[in-house]
């Protein structure tokens, strides 16, 4: 029975990835296209023409560090090979991976009340990277006209001409399945489910639809920044709780206030390229006020587990601390005259925010004072929970 189910899981490993490459292979683009300047998107010339300032910015970069590699990884040999591997790396994002892997590594501890098993563990990081990292190389791949526009992204892979669009989507495209398949077959199959509608979100919902139409797209599509909790819970269970929801809501509401501070920073950036990010639709003052809204809706649903027992007093005071902290950052921004300054400052603060604030998570997952006695609100349809209770 136990080989039957796991040549099953593996089948269907195989389908799913199969399905996944092949519905990305009608935006593959030729690699003798490839040019820093040149978008293969087909309105991209007139956006350039539209805009010859931003090609002008982008001819005269100056000659930075990634450049010179960039230089020499043309010209071959091991100083080659370590420049394409580094850009591997940048495609997966791997800053942004690391708060991931927490907030995904905390639900496991709180889920089982203590660490997980060690094997257990290790496939779930390692899926998660390569989950994240796929669905970031694929942003790359989508966002590659813009990307070329921006100061702070113009030395990527893609135009800076090292890499050629079909070879980043192919790239992003075998790490998601490569992920689905190593959570389907060595974690467990909802983990696989939740990891892999992470990685669809992001990049349609996210990237392909909200980005550029809507000063909601950080709300709604931040969503898939999210998905890293429910994973996490799923690997250690099998199963979602009411806990691991709030989890999910936690990183929901906390993404506006997070992202826009960074939005008010690079608000002519994200302006020049035509990205509605809501600075430039909405206005400096209102985003700020939007901000407050998320910060205070965000503190007491971080409380929240702590009423039903779903987490003790040790997570809910530090809790408590880091809300107050997180929102004083976002009093000073909304109250600074020059903003620029305690945005970023807000920016930076915030990851570590929500670092500090799952790492409690996993503290009071192994100090369960408080807690005694309590069982986690498990979401399962009520016939599953009626025959698992019968006498």
């Amino acid at each position: 029975m136990g080989k039957a189910t796991d040549a099953r899981r593996r089948g269907v490993a195989k389908a799913v990835a199969g399905v996944i490459f092949a519905s990305f292979q009608a935006d593959r683009t030729p690699r003798a296209r490839r040019n820093p300047l040149v978008d293969p998107m087909p309105d991209a010339m007139a956006r350039y023409a539209a805009d010859p300032l931003a090609v002008r910015e982008a001819l005269e970069t100056p000659l930075t560090t990634a450049t010179h590699r960039a230089g020499i990884a043309a010209r071959g040999g091991r100083a080659g090979a370590r420049q394409r591997a580094r850009d591997y790396v940048t495609l997966t994002k791997p800053r942004i991976i690391s708060l991931l892997l927490v907030t995904t590594w905390a639900p496991m501890v709180i889920a089982l009340r203590g660490l997980p098993p060690l094997s257990t563990f290790l496939w779930t990081m390692l899926g998660g990277y390569l989950m994240a990292g796929g669905a970031n190389a694929i942003n790359m791949y989508m966002d590659r006209d813009i990307d070329a526009r921006m100061p702070r992204t113009a030395l990527r892979p893609i135009p800076s001409g090292r890499m050629s669009p079909a070879h980043v989507l192919g790239f992003g495209v075998t790490l998601g399945a490569a992920a689905f398949a190593l959570f389907w077959v060595l974690v467990n199959p909802l983990s696989a489910v939740l990891a892999l509608t992470g990685l669809l979100y992001y990049v349609f919902i996210y990237t392909r639809w909200l980005k550029r139409t809507s000063p909601q797209n950080i709300v709604i599509g931040g969503a898939a920044g999210a998905f890293p909790p429910l994973v996490g819970w799923a690997a250690a269970t099998g199963h979602v709780s009411l806990t691991a929801v709030y989890l999910f809501l936690i990183v929901f509401f906390w993404t506006p206030p997070h992202f826009w501070a960074l939005a008010l920073v690079k608000q002519k950036d994200y302006g020049r390229v035509g990205v509605p990010m809501a600075p430039n639709v909405w206005g400096e003052r209102e985003t700020m006020r939007q901000m407050l809204i998320y910060t205070a809706l965000l503190i007491p649903i971080t409380l929240a587990p702590v009423t039903y027992g779903g987490l003790g007093p040790v997570y809910g005071l530090a809790a408590a601390l880091l809300g107050g902290w997180f929102m004083w950052g976002v009093v000073k921004v909304a109250r600074a005259k020059n903003f620029t300054q305690p945005a970023w400052a807000l920016y930076r603060s915030s990851l570590l925010y929500l670092a500090l604030l799952f790492a409690a998570m996993a503290v009071d997952g192994v100090v369960p004072l408080g807690r005694a006695g309590a069982q986690p609100v498990i979401l399962r349809h009520p016939d599953v929970v009626a025959a698992k209770d019968a006498p």
